[in-house]
């Protein structure tokens, strides 16, 4: 069986650009979290690590590297997983596959593998230096205040924040407190609030 794998960091984007030829594979499997939550910890890596457990799995397509993570060490984890099972990962954007036709470990692609890995994760960090460079740059300027200590958020205003509205999202659902968490990159505290107001505001 070879599956499709397609992620998307947030509820509201879409899958489509990653479903090349989507008729080519037995079954297409869809993540929406953030890319740094480890792959076997996501609803569509528990989906795919049962066919696996099943020997049902040979192989498995990714459009990019950065889809199956952002976080090096995971990555390098989840392909090394697959190759002790002798299941091949290839990466249609770089034309990269963890396999050769003999089931032996490409190590040209596991080099490139590691690279752009690597600059995936740069990727991510470079984007949280910026927020909160902006933020700083922001409190500067005096046009950052934050919350004002004491001071309560009108419940609307915090539930259509987008991580908040993606995480409320999550808990309707049926997920856990702690997979949202997971998936949002909110704390776990936050999640516990929004969960709150979040029946408060549908009664």
């Amino acid at each position: 069986m070879n599956a499709l794998y397609c992620r998307v960091s947030t509820l509201d984007q879409k899958t489509d650009r990653q479903k090349v030829n989507e008729a080519d594979f037995s079954v297409v499997v869809e993540d929406k979290c953030s890319g740094a939550v480890p792959f076997f910890e996501r609803e569509g890596g528990k989906e795919i690590l049962k066919l696996i457990n099943k020997g049902a799995l040979t192989t498995l397509t990714v459009w990019t590297i950065d889809r199956l993570g952002r976080d090096l060490r995971d990555i390098i984890n989840t392909i090394h997983f697959f190759t002790e099972k002798k299941i091949s990962i290839s990466f249609i954007s770089q034309g990269l596959t963890t396999l050769d036709k003999n089931g032996k470990e490409n190590a040209i692609s596991k080099m490139m593998i590691s690279i752009l890995g690597v600059v995936g994760e740069m990727e991510r960090s470079q984007i949280k230096e910026r927020q909160l460079e902006g933020i700083k740059i922001a409190k500067l300027k005096g046009s950052y205040k934050g919350r004002v200590s004491g001071s309560t958020e009108d419940a609307l205003v915090f539930l259509s924040k987008k991580r908040n509205k993606e995480a409320l999202a999550y808990l309707k659902k049926g997920y856990k407190a702690v997979e949202v968490a997971k998936l949002t990159d909110l704390h776990l505290n936050t999640i516990t609030k929004i969960k709150k107001l979040g029946l408060v505001v549908s009664k």
